[in-house]
């Protein structure tokens, strides 16, 4: 997938079709009154106020018709310099750009653009004509408080993408038909992954099938980080207000945590491992000598999260962090994080993800902390992606307010991209919380705390990777591995039953499809539940002591001995495959 937003053309076009939009809109619905529409990685949208009138999916197509017409038309697009007076007066029956001029600071230069009948408070650029835009598509409509406030008035956005080609509109298209294809709250209902209820929006169920990618997924995260030289812990879920008022989290993150009371004293359930993961680390005290320390926890928060955000397992309201708290003298930061790099790599590559790295530096304002120290970790960051031989892309101003950090954008099978991995140095929590080690001189210093995902949270990365693999696992991770069909059960199930027992016994996870159904159905159900591999057990299978096998997406059926094929299979599981 293309990011719109990094496209120099791409983004110029795709602002100019916006407007486009805006003016078909209006000619259709006269009253219609506009906020934003910015570009977005994935095009473009437009917030509108259409008063009583509700937009639908079927009437984009007359909207996109409007639009055709207007870019045939061919008129240039000019743009027009306003004192903020004339602004005023431009728009004086346009409550919502009355309000775009009023929040601008004192010297912004106010511009707008006309194109024939329609013109708009923008600062642009903008293409020369609107014969410039042949080659869009309008893909959805949703509703969108103004200003993103819950408390304001709700306004339909619609969203649309440009190209400068037919061809990569096209394509682009096709993409996305493949992405609905592998939409994970589809593909998760149909293999039986997870569900939703009503009884809790945003709080997922996962079914046996889940379960087991779940724990597959898990035990492989603690296998590897047992590896690393990491400890293991579990904290608490509900803590009490006086902690959180410690973490700073009462203050800055009250409305995103749900709170009960406890003996009349306030408690929230957490809405991050890391207060909790702290406590730990004080409970005892640490020499120079323990540093780095590694400490793991798969810790289950819950974020109360807005019920239009929710999306499947991508946005819920309760997930598993795969967090790690290290702590570590100033010194030791670069060879810890080059270490954690190659691990990051090591354990994305099981999964055929790549990704890139971005380097997070220090806010301009509202930042903790000396500039110097600020400095150095920043280096000390940059340098660590060098040392591991890995590229990073600079954000400027874009790191937390208490430190720089790393961030790991996987990009799965259709080229899109997720961040998951993070390396985030925190100057806060410890001095929040005053934790310390005690040095080779005796003297009690400040430790550099430093938090750690790698999935960023179980969930989510069941979601990307159900959409991923479009729902047909690696042998290893999928939750049924094998399927053995009986030709016949009349001749061939007790046979049928002996292999089903012998491959339960090594350990591999199989189900026997012995129904009364023609061999040809029960074929085609084992590929629409994507299971890996499917044995047909006939006569020439009970008569050789031996299997066929046909693989998920493949035509072809194959003989082989059994032991062979246990062998095969676990060669497979065991190399990740």
């Amino acid at each position: 997938m293309i990011n719109i937003k990094e496209d120099e053309r791409l983004n110029v076009l795709n602002h100019s079709c916006a407007h486009l939009l805006a003016n078909a809109v209006k000619r259709l619905y006269p009253n219609a009154l506009f906020w934003v529409g910015p570009v977005i990685e994935e095009g473009f949208y437009y917030d509108i106020d259409l008063g009583d009138v509700v937009i639908k999916e079927e009437d984009l197509e007359s909207i996109e018709r409007e639009m055709k017409k207007i870019s045939k038309d061919g008129k240039r697009i000019y743009r027009e310099e306003l004192s903020r007076d004339e602004a005023i007066d431009k728009f004086k029956n346009d409550p919502y750009k009355l309000d775009l001029i009023g929040n601008m600071e004192e010297g912004t230069i106010i511009s707008c653009y006309t194109q024939g009948e329609f013109t708009d408070l923008c600062r642009g650029p903008h293409v020369d004509t609107v014969k410039e835009l042949k080659y869009f598509k309008l893909l959805k409509v949703s509703g969108a408080y103004w200003k993103g406030d819950s408390n304001n008035k709700m306004l339909q956005r619609i969203y649309g993408i440009c190209f400068d080609t037919e061809d990569k509109l096209n394509n682009y298209l096709e993409l996305l038909e493949e992405a609905k294809r592998r939409d994970h709250k589809k593909l998760g209902k149909e293999l039986d992954i997870f569900m939703m209820s009503e009884y809790g929006p945003g709080f997922p169920f996962f079914l046996p099938n889940g379960m087991t990618i779940r724990n597959i997924l898990e035990n492989y995260w603690y296998d590897e980080h047992t590896k690393e030289g990491y400890s293991f812990i579990k904290t608490p879920i509900m803590l009490n207000r006086d902690l959180w008022e410690v973490s700073g989290h009462w203050i800055n993150y009250r409305e995103n945590m749900y709170t009960s009371e406890i003996d009349e004293r306030e408690f929230a359930i957490k809405p991050m491992n890391c207060p909790g993961g702290i406590l730990v680390y004080k409970n005892s005290l640490h020499s120079y000598k323990d540093l780095p320390l590694r400490i793991g926890e798969l810790g289950l928060v819950h974020r109360h999260e807005a019920s239009g955000a929710l999306n499947g397992l991508f946005r819920v309201r309760t997930f598993t962090q795969d967090d790690a708290h290290l702590y570590m003298t100033e010194d030791q930061i670069e060879d810890e994080v080059v270490r954690l790099i190659h691990f990051v790599d090591r354990m994305y590559k099981v999964f055929g993800l790549t990704y890139h790295i971005e380097l997070s530096t220090r806010p301009e304002e509202k930042y903790i902390g000396t500039i110097e120290s600020w400095d150095k970790s920043e280096k000390a960051l940059a340098n660590a992606c060098k040392k591991a031989g890995k590229e990073y892309k600079l954000n400027p101003g874009d790191g937390a307010f208490y430190g720089p950090k790393l961030d790991f954008h996987i990009r799965d099978s259709l080229g899109r991209v997720w961040q998951c991995g993070t390396i985030q140095l925190d100057a806060n929590l410890p001095e929040r919380f005053d934790i310390t080690y005690i040095d080779k001189d005796g003297s009690k210093k400040r430790p550099v705390m430093l938090h750690r995902t790698i999935f960023g949270s179980i969930e989510r990365f069941m979601g990307i990777l159900i959409e991923h693999y479009a729902g047909a696992f690696p042998l290893w991770l999928t939750p049924i591995q094998i399927n053995v069909i009986p030709v016949n059960n009349e001749y061939h199930l007790e046979y049928s039953n002996n292999l089903f027992s012998m491959l339960k016994d090594n350990g591999l996870r199989v189900e026997m499809d012995s129904r009364e159904e023609k061999l040809g159905y029960k074929m085609r159900e084992s590929q629409t539940k994507k299971i890996p591999y499917s044995l047909i057990i006939g006569d020439n299978e009970l008569n050789s002591s031996t299997i066929s096998y046909r693989k998920y997406n493949s035509n072809e059926t194959v003989n082989i001995k059994i032991d062979d094929f246990i062998l095969m299979i676990k060669e497979e599981i065991l190399n990740k495959k």
